[in-house]
């Protein structure tokens, strides 16, 4: 285990005639905060700018706690972004855990920040990379069974009740909650470090550039997590490229590979084809074959469904409608599944008000009537790609035998 370092680390950095002053800080440190604020405070730091670890969605969660009550959940199930919503919900729990322990909300220091900022009517400037592409690009870095490894266990690991571990607690005094919570169940951290650390170093350095050049501050102070001081320190005194060609970059998702891209059309081409033979064969066996894919198919699915406690129609309409979304790439059974578990169950002002505190424990999560549609969404979904593949494997079985 590394050494403690020392409590809130400043470094400066020159870029052009912009001085930039690097105050790293722990997220769990009642310390950082109060170091915050003494910078900012009337015998402070004179600085024509203050920035921030934080990206748009994060900042706005910290400023408007009502935000997920405006939250569309049509439009997150319709343009699939569940999974970074549940992730996003989980990394909450994993923060109040945190806050529970150490009696310190993560993330104090920032706060102060932005509270400060506006007090002394200075310019608040986000520097970090929004958190749902960092989440992409980490989980483009891994396979598909590390990433589902990943997933499960970061929703299993963050919303147990047990305390933060001593080698969490280290992690977290450098100053990254996210390599934190992530790298703990990603078999190789390599992998993870470079979107969830050097990626952003790189960012946050070139978004402060861009300030500096587009507004010509004399001196930024940016509060940034000690874990990012040194790369970030040495990414501003490199002569890098436009700011605006690196944020950029940074900012793309990369697409699926070809292979990914073609293999769920050419999985649709292979089950039909072996419909059509077995029809050939026989009529008996084309049935059978189709009664084998809708039966394990739609079954698991639908219990899948079951198992987020979802309504009873819900669960049959995941039956219904795996067996057949499965042989069309367009639309997965969660996207069903969780409309119609939506449609039937809408949550309430007050499902939406105690989200936060509710996703903190694990029965929480099935409790609330927002988080169980992301789950009913998730849990129908697997069952439904793990009964694509079985399906498949016995109704070929049918035809060599």
């Amino acid at each position: 285990m590394s050494a403690p370092l020392p409590e809130e680390p400043i470094q400066e950095a020159q870029v052009g005639s912009t001085q930039i002053t690097l105050l790293g800080t722990a997220h769990v440190s009642q310390a950082s905060a109060d170091k915050v604020a003494e910078l900012l405070g009337p015998d402070g730091l004179e600085v024509d700018a203050v920035a921030v670890e934080l990206c748009g969605s994060r900042a706005q969660s910290m400023t408007d706690p009502a935000a997920l009550a405006r939250l569309d959940l049509f439009a997150v199930i319709r343009q699939r972004r569940v999974y970074m919503v549940a992730a996003s919900l989980a990394l909450g729990a994993y923060q109040q855990r945190i806050a529970d322990q150490f009696g310190i909300e993560p993330g104090a220091e920032q706060r102060v920040a932005m509270r400060l900022a506006q007090a002394r009517r200075l310019p608040l400037l986000l520097i970090d990379r929004e958190l749902g592409v960092t989440l992409r690009r980490a989980a483009h870095n891994i396979g598909f069974f590390q990433r589902l490894n990943l997933f499960s266990g970061l929703l299993a690991g963050l919303l147990t009740r047990e305390k933060v571990t001593e080698e969490e607690v280290e992690y977290l005094k450098q100053g990254d909650i996210l390599e934190t919570a992530f790298a703990e169940f990603a078999q190789d951290r390599a992998s993870l470090y470079k979107p969830l650390i050097t990626e952003r170093d790189q960012y946050m350095a070139a978004r402060l550039r861009q300030e500096a050049e587009q507004q010509g501050y004399r001196r930024i102070l940016a509060v940034v997590g000690a874990g990012h001081l040194k790369g970030l320190s040495e990414q501003l005194e490199q002569d890098a490229e436009s700011p605006e060609s690196t944020i950029a970059a940074l900012d793309q998702v990369p697409p699926p590979s070809r292979f990914w891209r073609l293999f769920p059309w050419a999985l649709v081409v292979v089950i039909l084809g072996v419909f059509a033979y077995g029809f050939t064969r026989s009529a008996a066996l084309g049935w059978n074959m189709v009664a084998d894919w809708v039966l394990i198919n739609g079954g698991l699915s639908a219990l899948g469904a079951a198992l987020a406690a979802a309504h009873p129609l819900t669960v049959l309409g995941a039956f219904c409608a795996a067996p057949l979304t499965s042989l069309n790439p367009t639309i997965g059974a969660g996207m069903v599944a969780g409309a119609l578990e939506l449609w039937l169950r809408r949550p309430s002002v007050g499902d939406f008000g105690s989200l936060r505190d509710d996703v903190t424990s694990l029965r929480g999560w099935w409790r609330n009537r927002v988080s169980r549609v992301l789950l009913v969404f998730i849990f129908s979904t697997l069952g439904s790609a793990v009964g694509t593949y079985l399906a498949g494997f016995r109704i070929i079985d049918r035809l060599v035998t």
